[in-house]
């Protein structure tokens, strides 16, 4: 196996005290990967691929990367090529800013903010459903049946994200949402894949294949 393999086998899962992630943990290393668990901003920082994962409210999330240094960790991977996958709470935080329970400032990797659902669809929004293809489906979705289903629960939702970034969306109570982004290395969902089933397990596994293409 080269160096580059090795490296894409080996996924950083940040712990940030969000919850989740024993399950997020357990669905890479089915899928081969070495997953090293750490709050080691050093660790994180020289990291390769990196998960993002996350349960609960986007503000004491937030406020747990910027004081435990998580934060500047990931920054300096991302600039030095890592690959990151946001995963619920972890994907609403690549955002500029949400508006759950007040106005916080996101880490502002993808243009948009974290808005509640409109008034009169029911939350939160969980269980199974439908993943509708977006612009970046290809690298997301590929070798999926059309429209695979994956599993949600969560009751605020991304606004403003750019078109083109989108690779998936949702429809929910009559309200069509991103459930997923793709900026080249910078990966997120809405969804849990590491609950979604064969479908969360191959998501997961073009995350990584991603990474050494």
């Amino acid at each position: 196996m080269s160096a580059r393999e090795e490296n894409t086998n080996s996924v950083t899962l940040v712990d940030y005290g969000v919850g989740n992630t024993a399950s997020v943990k357990r669905a890479f290393e089915r899928l081969g990967a070495a997953v090293d668990f750490t709050a080691d901003p050093e660790r994180v920082a020289e990291a390769r691929v990196i998960v993002l994962p996350g349960v609960g409210a986007f503000e004491p999330a937030r406020k747990r990367l910027a004081d435990s240094g998580l934060e500047t960790a990931l920054r300096s991977a991302l600039a030095n090529g890592a690959r990151l996958l946001g995963l619920c709470v972890g994907y609403q935080l690549l955002f500029e800013e949400s508006l759950e329970f007040g106005r916080h400032r996101g880490l502002g990797l993808v243009p948009g903010r974290v808005v509640p659902f409109p008034e009169g669809i029911r939350v939160p929004h969980i269980g199974w459903n439908q993943l509708l293809p977006g612009p970046r489906a290809s690298q997301l979705l590929g070798g999926l049946a059309p429209n695979p289903y994956v599993y949600f629960v969560h009751s605020f939702v991304a606004e403003g994200l750019p078109a083109n970034l989108v690779a998936a969306s949702c429809e929910h109570g009559g309200f069509t949402f991103p459930a997923a982004l793709v900026k080249g290395s910078l990966w997120g969902c809405q969804f849990h894949p590491e609950k979604s089933s064969a479908c969360g397990r191959a998501i997961l596994t073009n995350f990584l294949k991603a990474g050494a293409a």
